[in-house]
């Protein structure tokens, strides 16, 4: 009996789920990924709006961003990799200063799960999304 490999959406899918489970109740995604049943909640956490991106498509439900990193900050990052542990720091240090939205953040994940922050950032590992998602499971295994 040959056996066949699941179609590429359902391995595409799983592999999603699994990147979700390892970084708990928080899931992070490109706005410009396909919408998906899984996101749940999605907010948008960028200071501006994703370029040639359309709302409809985009299907965010609420952007905050109040929450995104200073303008300085993000222009002196420049999605610099070597540059994305002090950006890190940096941006930590700028969540401390608004705890108003931090505040309605969190209240939103406990509202909503699965809830999906995302970002437009090309690159994936190195973004304001993976600092804040890691800040709010911090804050949740508290």
């Amino acid at each position: 009996m040959k056996r066949y490999a699941a179609p590429l959406w359902h391995r595409v899918h799983a592999l999603y789920q699994m990147k979700a489970k390892a970084y708990g109740y928080v899931h992070i995604k490109r706005v410009y990924e396909a919408l998906d049943s899984a996101d749940g909640y999605r907010v948008l956490i960028d200071g501006l709006w994703p370029r040639g991106l359309r709302k409809e498509k985009a299907a965010v439900d609420i952007w905050l961003r109040g929450i995104a990193p200073s303008t300085e900050l993000r222009q002196w990052f420049g999605h610099d990799p070597q540059r994305f542990q002090e950006f890190a720091r940096r941006y930590r240090a700028e969540l401390g200063d608004k705890p108003q939205v931090l505040t309605q953040l969190h209240q939103l994940t406990q509202e909503h799960k699965p809830l999906t922050l995302l970002y437009a950032a090309r690159d994936e590992q190195h973004n304001n999304a993976v600092v804040l998602r890691d800040v709010l499971n911090e804050t949740h295994s508290e």
